[in-house]
């Protein structure tokens, strides 16, 4: 088992980076607080809290203060599953051990929380916001020149070697990817014709109640290499509506090249109408990665400034 040596009455920064494949992940250290200080390397507005919640890739610096009486502790990662879905619900751990302390010690273990804690999950999302101070400036797009609409969710493929000749796929408004031979930059700036086409749909092509009861039926998953064209530095509000094709649960996002900010989130069916008017325009948190919640949407907004 992993063991950290600190010094009692230090300040320690620990950079935290879930290496998760789909689960999204608590972590807490038994007898110690954390300040969370940055995420997915953006400064945020510190907070204390005494557990994180992390999604794949996502990355969380936080500051450590070793006040605590010398010994053992245990550092405890596990799973954060809100859907009836099977989950290997094991607790990794670490040790934090303070200097001279010998290892004969048994370390203390954290109070760990239930695998499905949405209260702590809202309180910890809501507490994420960005410094906005004149140093580090929050530049929230206020202006938007391109607003989408994206489902993500699950759906089946056809594969006569799979079990049952079908293959559970990934599917963003019922689309999944198909790698070229070509890569899509190197095709875009040689000019190479064939390798993709641009147009993915705004919007999902087949409306439905996406979050109501799950679906079992398929509606259809495409599959192609086919691309979102946005002009050069133009400002886009993304909207990732969470689906119950097949099954719901929370789906990790990211988008790569770019940073955004997360203002707005919800649970249920995203309301063009209603739901706006809740965003966060003023402080939001800023990162390059997401969760969307189950069976919920949350809305993104970034500048396309990064061809």
């Amino acid at each position: 088992t992993y063991a950290m040596e600190v010094e009692s009455n230090k300040t320690y920064m620990l950079r935290i980076i879930s290496a998760a494949l789909n689960d999204q992940l608590f972590f807490n250290i038994a007898g110690h607080n954390m300040t969370v200080v940055e995420i997915d390397a953006v400064y945020c507005r510190p907070f204390s809290t005494h557990a994180l919640l992390l999604a794949p890739g996502q990355t969380t610096n936080v500051l450590v203060r070793t006040n605590q009486v010398p010994g053992r502790y245990f550092v405890a990662a596990k799973p954060f599953m809100d859907v009836p879905i099977p989950v290997d619900n094991k607790t990794a751990t670490g040790i934090l051990q303070y200097k001279g302390v010998p290892n004969s010690v048994v370390p203390s273990m954290p109070p760990l929380l239930s695998k499905n804690d949405v209260g702590f999950v809202k309180s910890f999302n809501d507490k994420l916001r960005s410094l906005n101070s004149p140093q580090f400036p929050a530049n929230v797009p206020l202006q938007i020149d391109r607003h989408l609409f994206f489902t993500v969710g699950l759906g089946r493929d056809p594969c006569p070697t799979c079990l049952n000749g079908t293959r559970f796929i990934g599917a963003i408004n019922n689309i999944t990817f198909t790698l070229p031979t070509v890569a899509l930059l190197q095709a875009h700036y040689s000019r190479i014709s064939g390798v993709f086409t641009r147009d993915f749909p705004d919007r999902p092509p087949t409306v439905f109640n996406f979050t109501g009861a799950p679906l079992k039926a398929n509606l259809g998953t495409k599959v192609g290499t086919r691309l979102s064209w946005i002009p050069f530095n133009s400002t886009v509000e993304l909207v990732l509506q969470g689906t119950n094709l097949v099954g719901v649960e929370s789906h990790p996002f990211h988008l790569h090249g770019y940073n955004f900010f997360i203002v707005g989130r919800g649970i249920g069916n995203f309301d063009p109408d209603k739901d706006p008017a809740s965003f966060n325009l003023i402080d939001p948190p800023e990162r390059n990665t997401i969760a969307v919640p189950t069976g919920g949407w949350t809305a993104i907004r970034f500048r396309a400034n990064n061809p």
